[in-house]
């Protein structure tokens, strides 16, 4: 080799080397999802992989699914496992608070790095296609005369939909700490307890049940929005005469450990990929609303979300 194409490779090479570790290795990023194949957390995670790959943030995104305990299984193995790796992200939301707040584990959101807020959604509660009730009044008659009869699906202890349950009970003069909450680890799983019949009403965020809504294998009967959502027809709950009202939203969280440097360009990373046309697509696709917020307004919103939630669950008699 030449003398003078060997100095400029070595000019080159140390370039590189002085890139932040991030612009070097974000070939590949790593997508930990604190939740069973199926669900919202899911669908979020690799759809954001498809637009970071879309927007050439990355050029490839793998997928680790670690269900249970309203992610904090998968927290865990995040906080153990991506210590210090600028490519690393973990899809996470409300449902994760909810879960931090009443199954107290041993790790917390503290110890991982915040990215960014996506989107927000509400919920819905659906009966199954073969229910003999028809109305959320039904319900609510029924839950009055026998609460534990009614059993209420959906995600982990903490989700929103759990909150919003004992909301609604608290509401109708119904002891919410005696209402039958089964627990899933995943929407997959709460899906399929649903469809079978094996619960008496579930509930989940609307997208997550579009499908078996509008083909009939699933009745809504109330959303927890203050007003209908836009190309909706299932009446609000406040509609109905009970007044709850609660959102769900999501985000990214980045891996412990990371410079501040590298938190900037990952936080980069991802308003660049939720700019992009496959991002666009999955918003319409699942009827997310596009909530994107990051840096000290993303930090404190999860910090003022924390107290929310609590005092909500303290004041349905959750905790």
């Amino acid at each position: 080799m030449r003398r003078d194409t060997f100095l400029k490779s070595l000019a080159a090479l140390a370039a590189v080397g002085s890139l932040p570790l991030t612009a070097q290795a974000a070939a590949n990023i790593k997508m930990m999802i604190p939740a069973n194949p199926g669900g919202g957390w899911d669908t979020t995670g690799r759809a954001l992989g498809k637009a970071l790959i879309e927007a050439k943030g990355a050029d490839t995104v793998s997928f680790e699914n670690k269900g249970g305990a309203a992610g904090a299984l998968g927290l865990a193995q995040f906080i153990n496992g991506s210590k210090g790796d600028p490519n690393a992200l973990m899809v996470m939301g409300a449902v994760m608070l909810g879960g931090i707040i009443t199954g107290k584990p041993p790790v917390n959101l503290s110890q991982v790095t915040p990215i960014a807020r996506l989107t927000s959604e509400y919920n819905v509660f659906v009966l199954p296609a073969n229910s003999p009730f028809k109305t959320m009044a039904d319900v609510v008659a029924q839950l009055k005369k026998d609460p534990g009869s009614v059993k209420w699906g959906g995600g982990s202890r903490g989700s929103t939909e759990h909150i919003a349950a004992a909301m609604i009970a608290r509401e109708v003069g119904v002891d919410a700490s005696k209402i039958n909450y089964v627990a899933f680890r995943g929407g997959g799983e709460a899906t399929a307890a649903i469809l079978g019949g094996n619960v008496t009403v579930g509930g989940s965020g609307y997208s997550e049940f579009s499908e078996y809504i509008a083909t009939g294998k699933m009745k809504a009967i109330g959303v927890t929005s203050g007003a209908r959502l836009k190309g909706v027809p299932v009446p609000t709950l406040k509609e109905q005469g009970i007044n709850v009202e609660i959102g769900n939203w999501r985000g990214v969280y980045g891996a412990p450990g990371i410079t501040a440097e590298q938190r900037k360009a990952l936080t980069d990373l991802v308003l660049k990929a939720v700019k992009s046309k496959a991002w666009a697509e999955a918003l319409e696709k699942n009827s997310w609303t596009p909530a994107v917020l990051a840096g000290a307004e993303f930090d404190a919103f999860v910090d003022d979300s924390f107290a929310s939630l609590r005092a909500t669950m303290v004041k349905s008699g959750m905790i």
